[in-house]
């Protein structure tokens, strides 16, 4: 299925070329990770840090998010501000497209970025007088987070050429996972010395400092560039609107639709966690009201522990083992590696629904979508156009993600209503796997005959 993706990856870390350039310790160095070849150490290292600052402010940003929305609404608000998203999605991505066609890529992501840092300044000084702004953070957010990391790629897109960014884009995920893992970790802390209020200000600053390493990367690529390609990134993005390029495009369209199933799959695995966690918690403590607080503790202790190995093994994932799946499968194929986790696992939990079972699926699901899968959906879209990485991927990676989540919302209400028992939703979930298969598979018939054509 990849050789020809096989064929420009080369074997790592000791990719020699005859005549090849040089390379730098820093490029030997990350060697270990990907095949990092002469000067491409710097840029691919200051993508990392850019990475790691957008998902570590991210989820600063998400620990404040949850202060807020329970203290001020309710988990029943929260449930009802997720649909809002979507809905507001509607009018920001046509907006975000319209603002991208007048601009080239480095005002695109500084004036977005200055855009959601001064958001983050008035959120912090309205709720610091008092003002409740939970519900519109929890919808700004919802927002921020899925729009400012479509960028992101959408500029890592644009700065590499197909080759290099199967090569290079393992090492950007690895500082993608690690600012998430490590801004899980410090959140919880700084809570407590900052306050909600003081963790947005620190997040505007990590945004602030994302700024300056984009416009540092680009300047130091446009240099190294050809000509050609040099002009081409001071041009403005122009192009159709991203739910325009979306529908007329079958392989943007069937992106989107992975995006979707693979959203309603996990949510639906989410769900079969938390209804055997809230089983076994009141099997522990007990069923009646003196036993809450003994529950919210074994709750509480339980997700402690399944974040962490969650966390952990997405980042192990991606250091060591998203470049060799890239490198040996291909893009196409790294593909496959996620639903075949998710067929495998949710047709145990057909016949054996147990917490222990779920438990390590999920560890398995979600620590690959975090690495491999999240690496491989981004590399899908080196072979499109310009409009495509920045228009496109942002309606992607926004609306039809937030839409997943109603759907997946839909899906529990509807089955919950139905009382189907936990076994039955496992089997929703084994039918949508394999639908998501057959996706995968028309992608990656899309994906070689684009490779084909360039």
């Amino acid at each position: 299925m990849a050789d020809a993706e096989r064929k420009s990856t080369q074997s790592f870390p000791v990719f020699r070329v005859v005549g090849a350039p040089v390379r730098g310790r820093l490029d030997r160095a990350l060697s270990v990770f990907a095949d990092v070849r002469a000067g491409e150490g710097a840029s691919a290292l200051l993508m990392a840090l850019n990475g790691f600052l957008l998902l570590a402010a991210y989820y600063l940003l998400k620990t404040v998010r949850e202060a807020l929305i329970l203290s001020e609404g309710g988990a029943e608000v929260k449930t009802y501000s997720a649909a809002g998203q979507a809905l507001l999605l509607l009018a920001v991505v046509p907006a975000y497209g319209l603002f991208a066609s007048r601009v080239n890529r480095t005002r695109l992501i500084s004036w977005v970025s200055l855009f959601f840092i001064a958001n983050l300044a008035l959120f912090a000084a309205a709720g610091s007088h008092g003002l409740r702004v939970g519900v519109v953070f929890f919808l700004w957010l919802g927002i921020f987070n899925v729009l400012v990391v479509a960028q992101f790629w959408a500029f890592a897109n644009d700065l590499y050429t197909e080759t290099q960014g199967k090569r290079l884009f393992p090492v950007i995920g690895a500082g993608v996972s690690t600012g998430a893992w490590l801004g899980a970790r410090a959140a919880s802390k700084w809570m407590h010395a900052l306050g909600p209020y003081g963790m947005m200000l620190t997040a505007a600053a990590m945004l602030g400092a994302t700024v300056l390493i984009t416009l540092a990367v680009n300047r130091r690529e446009v240099a190294r560039a050809p000509k050609d390609k040099a002009a081409e990134a001071a041009q403005a993005i122009g192009g159709r609107g991203g739910f325009q390029l979306v529908a007329r495009d079958r392989y943007l369209l069937l992106i989107a639709l992975l995006v979707v199933l693979l959203n309603v799959v996990n949510t639906g695995g989410e769900f079969l966690l938390s209804k055997l966690v809230t089983a076994e918690a009141a099997r522990v403590a007990g069923w009646g009201p003196e036993a809450a607080a003994a529950r919210r503790t074994f709750i509480g202790e339980f997700y402690g522990a399944f974040f962490s190995w969650v966390n952990l093994a997405g980042v192990l994932l991606q250091m060591f083992l998203v470049s060799r799946v890239f490198h040996y499968a291909g893009v196409r194929g790294a593909l496959f590696v996620l639903p075949l986790i998710a067929m495998g696992g949710y047709s145990i939990m057909c016949v054996a629904p147990a917490l222990a079972i779920i438990r390590l699926v999920k560890i398995l699901e979600n620590a690959t979508d975090y690495s491999i899968q999240n690496t491989a959906r981004h590399a899908l879209f080196l072979p499109t156009s310009r409009q495509a990485k920045y228009k496109a991927k942002a309606a992607i990676d926004t609306f039809f993600t937030r839409f997943g989540d109603v759907l997946a919302a839909g899906v529990v209400f509807a089955g919950s209503a139905l009382k189907l028992s936990l076994a039955a939703f496992a089997g929703i979930n084994l039918a949508l796997t394999l639908v998501w298969l057959a996706v995968v598979f028309l992608i990656g018939r899309e994906h070689a005959r684009r490779a084909a054509a360039r």
